[in-house]
């Protein structure tokens, strides 16, 4: 009996039933390791016990299944920086400012204010430390970006990432959670100082190699958005892309181009595999050939930042290569379990990343549901013959992102097939002669009417996709998708395959369960929506409320598009409520049988026959909080993001001595009557 005979896939899902359990179960490194050695030794057992036997048993399926699932929660603990002694977290002085020294790990997209990298904490006042943090630098236009590798000192205090303050709004402290990046700072470039150590990592080499291939592309006459392209498509680099490109290359459906992921590198390796190809007429050929296919492929991988995408990409496309070369026959699910198995094992975060679900959700999709479709119509014509394979790939693929895409992005472009079939049949071109144009660049000897023709390709790329983006009436946005509606698709998805391939009609009822499934999720949010909420959101400078109301969302603002503001935009999509109104501020809200006072920046109330429970401070008043309080007696004052915080410093004071509740939205979010 030997533990291969278990499906890779099973076991790829017990890892993975692993890593989701030790995101609750939020135990130290010692209890998880425990607990895998506990399991090691009873796999062991039944091992021994069973192993005269020629067929698996129950006991000997638990033991292993329950060790994978122990495997998957203790790799994921042992990569938790946080939880060791080592980390930086453990030597910071609290309220303090500390001498940290730091290495740059990677260049990340600016904001509108700042640069920003994720560093490695080397050291904290001269205590030797491990861990990552998100270093913030002020924007400044002669600022060159830091290169990968060098390290810098600076005395800041590190603060932990703060959750977002308003409900339904995208955390980037759970984002960053999955990077294992739970601090940061904010420095000016005037407060850093190098030191002159420098380490060197394959990442800073690639960094530097990156650096190079851009400014060889510079000499040339490419404009800003096409060396951009250029970046993603080739070198896996997003960060440089504008936002209106990339709005446009994301309404389009082919956003998934500008990620270097399965598609780029399985055009690689078809170039390799050609170029590469007279190799075999030598002894051992093959064997070469595989290993030189093998290590040009993890090159790349390297050279292309080695994103979630990439690694997955490369992992599962070197099993292939090796199968091919070497004759051996290959299971594309084997080779796509094994690929999940050995990511997870050794970076067990991928599976939080979105990239990483929709790459596998595609392929598992495509090489299910294409081989389904394609025989539905057949060409004489190779032209049309490519161009029908390349249609059932593009929507083979969608089947099995649509899911995902609608919960995190809450859009569906409709003409992706469109994008896809005009772009995918040339990607292979527009690959090929981009790793030719790199090349020739870098030594010296690309022709300059080369580069025109390239940079007209892509600059022709971008204007298709900004005309598909152009047709919004092809953009569904704002599509309200939970997670159970998630599960539901996939399995959904799962019962129709099953039906089509098998054609029992077991399938068929599982089908109507699922629609029943359906039924009951949009039951049961029905009637959540009809409870009625009064929000009061955090909005720095300004006021913003909120009023639900049977399903309807009615909103309070001195914003002038206070409908389109991200914060009502999302929690409308998330909770599924339509918006139904934009209205000016009030002085007084009814709140169920509780009244609601709104004194604004001038300060004037009357509330001569009005006893008001609540009194809300907005747009910093000049009022005396003391008399206001004696006057009045609230129960609660709550002060939004429109005040100036020494106003708010003042004001909780004046709360705490007259032992008053003081509700602040910059700290505390915003605030919900229910």
């Amino acid at each position: 009996m030997k533990l291969l005979n278990f499906s890779i896939i099973r076991l790829s899902i017990a890892l993975i039933a692993g890593i989701i359990l030790s995101k609750f179960l939020h135990l130290t490194i010692l209890q998880s390791c425990c607990l895998f050695l506990f399991s090691f030794a009873l796999l062991t057992v039944t091992y021994f016990i069973f192993k005269t036997k020629f067929r698996n048993t129950f006991w000997f399926d638990f033991a292993t299944y329950l060790t994978t699932i122990c495997l998957g929660i203790f790799t994921f603990t042992a990569q938790n920086n946080s939880l060791k002694s080592s980390d930086f977290s453990k030597k910071l002085r609290p309220n303090a400012s500390n001498t940290v020294t730091f290495k740059i790990n990677t260049y990340l997209k600016p904001n509108a204010f700042n640069e920003r990298y994720y560093v490695d904490i080397l050291s904290i006042d001269n205590n030797s430390t491990t861990g990552k943090a998100l270093l913030n630098i002020k924007l400044d236009s002669v600022l060159n970006p830091f290169s990968i590798d060098h390290i810098y000192l600076t005395k800041t205090n590190l603060e932990e990432i703060k959750a977002p303050l308003n409900p339904d709004q995208f955390s980037y402290k759970d984002y960053l959670k999955n990077q294992n990046v739970h601090y940061q700072f904010y420095v000016s470039k005037s407060h850093i100082i190098q030191l002159e150590t420098k380490t060197y990592t394959l990442k800073g080499i690639a960094f530097n190699f990156r650096h190079l291939i851009n400014r060889k592309l510079k000499e040339y006459n490419f404009s800003k958005d096409e060396l951009s392209i250029i970046n993603a498509l080739l070198l896996g680099q997003r960060q440089y892309i504008t936002k209106d490109v990339y709005d446009n290359y994301t309404n389009a459906g082919a956003i998934h181009i500008l990620a270097v992921s399965g598609l780029h590198v399985g055009i690689i390796l078809l170039i390799l595999n050609l170029l590469l190809k007279p190799l075999e007429r030598f002894k051992h050929g093959l064997y070469l050939k595989t290993a030189l296919i093998f290590i040009l492929l993890w090159l790349y991988a390297l050279i292309a930042g080695g994103s979630a995408s990439i690694i997955r990409a490369t992992t599962m496309f070197s099993i292939v290569a090796i199968g091919l070369n070497l004759k051996r026959s290959t299971n594309i699910y084997n080779t796509l379990g094994i690929s999940i198995f050995i990511l997870l094992l050794f970076k067990p975060n991928f599976l939080f990343d979105v990239g990483f679900q929709l790459s596998y959700a595609a392929v598992f999709s495509i090489v299910s549901i294409q081989p389904l479709i394609e025989p539905l119509l057949s060409f004489k014509y190779k032209l049309l013959d490519i161009l029908w394979k390349t249609l059932t790939v593009t929507v083979s693929a969608q089947f099995g992102i649509i899911p995902i895409s609608l919960y995190y992005f809450h859009q569906f472009p409709s003409l992706f097939w469109l994008s896809n079939l005009v772009v995918i049949p040339l990607l292979g071109i527009i690959l090929g002669l981009g790793i030719l144009i790199i090349f020739l660049a870098l030594i010296n000897i690309l022709p300059h009417f080369l580069a025109e023709i390239y940079g007209s390709i892509i600059h022709l790329m971008n204007l298709f996709f900004k005309w598909i983006s152009s047709q919004e009436q092809f953009l569904f946005q704002d599509i309200s998708f939970n997670s159970f509606q998630v599960l539901l698709s996939y399995i959904l998805l799962f019962f129709c395959y099953k039906l089509i391939t098998t054609k029992q009609l077991v399938w068929v009822i599982g089908i109507g369960l699922i629609c029943i499934g359906f039924q009951m999720n949009y039951i049961i949010d029905y009637r959540v929506k009809q409870d009625d909420k009064f929000y009061v959101f955090h909005k720095n400078k300004f006021t913003l409320i909120g009023e639900i109301n049977g399903g309807d969302l009615s909103v309070y603002s001195n914003l002038k598009d206070a409908k389109t503001n991200i914060i009502i935009r999302s929690y409308s999509v998330k909770n599924n409520v339509s918006i139904k109104a934009s209205y000016p501020l009030q002085s007084v809200y009814s709140i169920k049988d509780q009244t609601l006072l709104l004194i604004d920046s001038l300060g004037v109330y009357n509330v001569k026959e009005l006893k008001p429970d609540i009194v809300l401070l907005t747009q910093s008043p000049k009022v005396n909080l003391k008399r206001l309080i004696d006057s009045i007696k609230p129960k609660l004052i709550i002060a939004d993001g429109s005040n100036y915080k020494s106003y708010l410093k003042r004001w909780e004071t004046t709360c705490e001595i007259k032992k008053i509740p003081f509700y602040r939205t910059d700290k505390m979010g915003a605030y919900l009557f229910n």
